[in-house]
C-alpha cells in the first residue's frame, strides 16, 4: 500500500464540482491520493473532507498550500495542510487516577498513538515516579482557590515553551477557568463518565448502583466554557447487571474512559476529527 505523507482537511458549502477542483490542484503538483473520505451534511449543507496523499520528494506543506490557495479562494474552503511525518506533541494533565495516563503511555510507547508527550502536569504527585520512569517530564501544580489563575498562568507558559499542539485531560479533576478554555479552543480533550447529568459530583459510580443502572459508558469531547459540553469526539459503553458492586462498576468505567480517550486522541492526531458547530465528523 502507498503511503500517505499529508493530509488534507476541507470544509464549505456543498457545490458541484468541488471534488473535481480538489483532486485536479492534488494531481496538478505531482500527488498521488492515497485515501479520501467525504461527507455532506444535509441538515447544514456543509461538506467535509480528509483526503491523504502521497507526495514527490521536495513537497512540503508550504509548496503546497501556495499551489492550493487559489482553489480554496475560488471555492471559498476553510482547509487545512498536515504533514504525516510530524508527530503531534501532546502535553497530558491528570490527577490521582492513572489508569487513562498509563494506556496513553502505553500506546504512545508502542507507536499506536502518532505522538510525542513532551509532559505531564498534575495537581498531584501521585505519577511523578511513573513519569521519571518514562524519562517524561513532569510537572506538580497543585491548585487551590488563591492560586489557580497563577497555576494556569504556569500551564500557558508551558504549553508555549514546550510548543504544544494537543492537552489532554486524563482525568484532571480540576475545572479550567472560561478564559484558558476559549484561548486553547480545539486544542484540548477531556474524559468522563457519561452518567453526566444524571449524576454529577463526587462519586457518580456509587450514585449509579444505587440506582441500579444497567450500562456505564464513557465520553471524550473538546473543552469548552460549557463545563462537560463541548463537541463529542468518541463514546463508549458497556452492560452491568445487578450482580456488579460497586467497584465493578468503577472497573469497568475506568476500562471504558482508557479505551474511549485514547480512541478520541487517536483520531485527534489522525487528523480525522472536524467540527461541524456543535457536533464533530470523526472519519476513520
Amino acid at each position: 500500500m502507498i503511503k500517505a505523507d499529508f493530509v488534507l482537511l476541507v470544509s464549505c458549502v456543498d457545490r458541484k464540482g468541488l471534488v473535481a477542483a480538489i483532486a485536479n490542484c492534488i494531481a496538478s503538483q505531482d500527488c498521488n491520493i492515497v485515501q479520501n473520505s467525504q461527507y455532506g451534511d444535509a441538515t447544514t449543507g456543509r461538506f467535509f473532507m480528509r483526503l491523504s496523499f502521497a507526495a514527490p520528494q521536495g513537497m512540503t506543506v508550504e509548496r503546497f498550500e501556495a499551489a492550493f490557495k487559489p482553489v480554496a479562494a475560488g471555492w471559498d474552503i476553510d482547509w487545512k495542510v498536515h504533514d504525516l511525518n510530524v508527530k503531534q506533541r501532546v502535553l497530558i494533565m491528570v490527577s490521582q487516577g492513572g489508569h487513562c495516563l498509563n494506556d496513553l503511555l502505553y500506546r504512545t510507547s508502542t507507536g499506536y498513538l502518532p505522538m510525542d508527550v513532551t509532559s505531564v502536569v498534575s495537581n498531584h504527585r501521585t505519577w511523578e515516579r511513573r513519569c521519571e520512569h518514562e524519562g517524561i517530564p513532569f510537572h506538580h501544580l497543585p491548585v487551590t482557590p488563591d492560586n489557580k489563575a497563577e497555576q494556569e498562568a504556569a500551564l500557558l507558559a508551558l504549553i508555549e515553551e514546550q510548543q504544544v499542539d494537543l492537552i489532554v485531560l486524563a482525568r484532571y479533576m480540576q475545572v479550567l477557568s472560561d478564559e484558558i478554555c476559549t484561548r486553547l479552543e480545539g486544542r484540548v480533550i477531556n474524559i468522563h463518565h457519561s452518567f453526566l447529568p444524571g449524576f454529577k459530583g463526587a462519586k457518580p459510580y456509587h450514585r449509579a448502583y444505587e440506582r441500579g443502572v444497567k450500562m456505564v459508558g464513557a465520553t471524550a469531547h473538546y473543552v469548552t466554557a460549557d463545563l462537560d459540553e463541548g463537541p463529542i469526539i468518541a463514546q463508549d459503553a458497556s452492560n452491568v447487571d445487578h450482580a456488579d458492586t460497586v467497584e465493578d462498576l468503577i472497573a469497568q468505567g475506568q476500562e471504558n474512559e482508557s479505551r474511549v480517550l485514547t480512541r478520541a486522541v487517536k483520531a485527534h492526531c489522525e487528523h480525522r476529527v472536524m467540527l461541524n458547530n456543535l457536533r464533530t465528523v470523526v472519519f476513520k
